[in-house]
């Protein structure tokens, strides 16, 4: 397949082997979030390698994905290592990390993973939960990314990516008026309309605003570390994201993640710690 027909996310995660597990990758800058990187994307950049790196193996899917940021990425060519620390019939488990050079020439590292992969079509339909998706309007009654205002999309072209539509109780930060409950959720898809798959729901877990900006605190939240599980590949259509963050206490704040599919199974999850919100 040409680049060309590729979508907006496959282009963006492409990554290009050059042997012994190194892979280059041209990360763009539709997917920052002020001058930083989505973390979301990034694990979708790492998640692609790993992927190449498994070629051989047979096992395509994310099943964990665990993850440390130490730096903010920046739009720009990338270097991925993935290293096989121990390979199954089941299952295989990567360490790969994201590097890019500074203007010094001074290679930093971005963010460093350790995930578990394997082939999410090989299990066994068994789901027993007591989980229950969120109950959310109808996707025409809630409101919309696309509304917000100019100058916020234009710091934030990240927001363009994606069609997220939060339910109205979710979106009162917006005004001024924050819910206070810790929690953000909504419908949400590619504004693209491409499909979400397995290394999608990697850039979902980290799609919505942190939840911290319905508490009152607007600014940037910089991840330390994040956890997906991935349970399933997700069927077509509009996803539900519910975000929840249940404990801010000494200048840190845990939230959680839940990704529902179009048939109302739940295909992902997410813990992840990150630090007070900045000023903006």
């Amino acid at each position: 397949m040409h680049t060309a027909d590729l979508s907006e996310l496959d282009r963006a995660i492409a990554v290009t082997g050059r042997g012994d597990g190194e892979y280059a990758a041209a990360l763009g800058a539709g997917w920052l979030i002020g001058d930083a990187l989505n973390g979301g994307y990034l694990l979708a950049v790492i998640g692609n390698a790993v992927r190449a790196s498994l070629a051989d193996a047979g096992q395509p899917d994310p099943f964990v994905v665990s993850a440390h940021f130490l730096s903010a990425g920046r739009p720009g060519p990338a270097t991925v290592r993935a290293r096989l620390v121990r390979s199954g019939g089941r299952h295989s488990t990567v360490a790969a990390s994201l590097v890019q050079q500074e203007e010094t020439r001074a290679e930093v590292e971005r963010i460093t993973v350790l995930a578990t992969y394997g082939d999410l079509a090989r299990n066994v339909p068994d789901v027993r939960t007591t989980a229950l998706p969120p109950e959310l309007p109808p996707v025409e009654e809630c409101l919309p990314s696309s509304a917000s205002d100019e100058e916020l999309r234009r710091m934030v072209p990240f927001m363009d990516r994606l069609d997220l539509r939060l339910e109205p109780e979710s979106a009162g930060w917006a005004v001024g008026e924050p819910s206070r409950r810790g929690v953000l959720q909504g419908w949400l898809r590619l504004a693209d309309g491409r499909p979400l798959d397995p290394l999608a729901l990697l850039l979902v877990v980290d799609a919505m605003p942190p939840t911290t900006f319905d508490l009152g605190l607007q600014g940037w939240a910089p991840t330390l570390e994040l956890t997906a599980h991935v349970r399933a590949d997700p069927a077509p259509g509009w996803a539900r994201v519910r975000c929840e963050s249940r404990n801010f206490a000494d200048g840190y704040f845990e939230e959680d993640c839940e990704v529902w599919d179009s048939t109302g199974r739940l295909v992902a999850q997410s813990r992840q710690l990150a630090l007070a919100p900045r000023p903006a």
